[in-house]
């Protein structure tokens, strides 16, 4: 990657992040609350295909350095697939999208919609409302979403190298970033910043992995992807 591709790098997701911050900032002074009180009030949080569609972006952490593992043992016997190569960027997106969703959720100091954790404070169960900055816990961590985060770590990669699987990816990952939302689990603006983190994680992992479909990754043989790769 040269200096002008790296810079084009830096600069749209410098953009993204702008626009972001525009689109919370109007979320948390006229939709997160209305819709936190709606989800409650009309009970949408109690039905359960909303909460199983919660449990894949935990599970798919937790399973993910066993991925690694079979994936470096894999290699061991010849080169990767496209796809396995692809799988194993997926996973180290994952995994990175949600250190950062870590710290910057000590740093916003969020609380959450419901109380769920703990007794923690929230806007539906304690009436408290806001970002603490530099307040670390679990109790005040619900912006970045971590879950959208990881969600978005994981299928960008995908939705770069593979774009053959972007509607698969759309069906797949879009009822489960609705489902944060319907389970009182989090803000909409949680869930839109956390998903914004996610995309710039696995679009900086593509880019550093010279992920490309296949057809199109002329540079192959200089690709990180070609040197794991390498006979």
């Amino acid at each position: 990657m040269n200096t002008a591709e790296f810079k084009q790098l830096v600069s749209r997701p410098l953009l993204a992040i702008v626009a972001t911050v525009l689109v919370v900032a109007a979320c948390y002074a006229w939709i997160d609350r209305p819709v936190a009180f709606y989800v409650h009030d009309q009970g949408i949080e109690k039905i359960p295909a909303f909460k199983w569609l919660t449990y894949p972006p935990p599970l798919l952490q937790t399973w993910s350095p066993a991925i690694l593992v079979l994936a470096a043992l894999r290699r061991s016997r010849g080169p990767l697939a496209h796809w396995q190569f692809v799988l194993v960027v997926s996973c180290l997106s994952l995994i990175v999208a949600d250190g950062f969703r870590a710290s910057l959720g000590d740093l916003c100091g969020r609380y959450w919609p419901e109380t769920w954790f703990n007794d923690n404070p929230s806007l539906i169960g304690t009436g408290t409302y806001g970002f603490h900055p530099f307040q670390a816990g679990d109790d005040i961590g619900s912006f970045p979403s971590g879950h959208a985060a990881r969600i978005l770590g994981f299928i960008s990669v995908w939705w770069i190298a593979m774009p053959a699987s972007r509607i698969l990816l759309a069906v797949a990952s879009l009822p489960m970033l609705v489902s944060l939302v319907a389970m009182d689990y989090h803000f909409v603006s949680d869930v839109i910043a956390g998903a914004v983190l996610g995309a710039i994680v696995g679009t900086y992992a593509a880019a550093i992995a010279n992920l490309h479909p296949p057809a199109a990754n002329l540079e192959g043989a200089l690709s990180p992807a070609a040197t794991f790769n390498r006979r």
